[in-house]
């Protein structure tokens, strides 16, 4: 038995846009949560941050949604797009091991250039809750780890004090 269709060959246009979902399905990672349909507080502090510091680039929160194990997320944070993306390794570090990252984003090929801090996100108590991420813009004259560690470290414990506990942070804006 042969089997015979009916086949045209695609436009160029159309090989184009396939080949860029092709593109963009290999460069762009796979969610592992989808953030509900309501704007959650944790978003409403990275929203907050954003606009009482115009010297950073982004902010971003990062941890375990409720109901999951060992799923580390974004959650939060000024790239609405990424929300839902994998932690990298050294993202997840921070969470488990409570230790803080300072990056200066030496040799790196980005766009725009910029001073990395991620550092563990603490609630009410001082209990640490997940990841926090500052990402400062910086230009010719950089300030120094010095300085941005200490901004980074000042606003962490700012929104200490506006977090009662890792569960509010998922909880729907008010």
């Amino acid at each position: 038995m042969t089997l015979v269709r009916n086949w045209a060959a695609p436009t160029s246009a159309a090989l184009a846009l396939m080949m860029a979902g092709a593109v963009a399905a290999q460069t762009a990672p796979a969610k592992n949560w989808t953030a509900p349909s309501h704007k959650i507080y944790a978003q409403v502090l990275s929203d907050q941050t954003m606009a009482k510091h115009p010297e950073l680039q982004s902010v971003t929160f990062h941890g375990v949604p409720p109901g999951m194990s060992k799923v580390y997320t974004m959650f939060a944070g000024s790239y609405p797009e990424r929300i839902g993306n994998p932690d990298d390794p050294d993202d997840i570090d921070v969470i488990v091991k409570g230790v803080t990252l300072i990056d200066p984003r030496w040799h790196r090929n980005d766009t725009v250039k910029r001073f990395v801090i991620q550092e563990p996100l603490r609630d009410k108590s001082g209990e640490n809750i997940g990841l926090i991420v500052y990402a400062f813009k910086t230009s010719k004259e950089n300030k120094g780890e010095r300085v941005y560690t200490k901004a980074a470290m000042d606003m962490r414990d700012a929104l200490q004090a506006k977090i009662p506990s890792y569960a509010a942070l998922f909880e729907p804006a008010k």
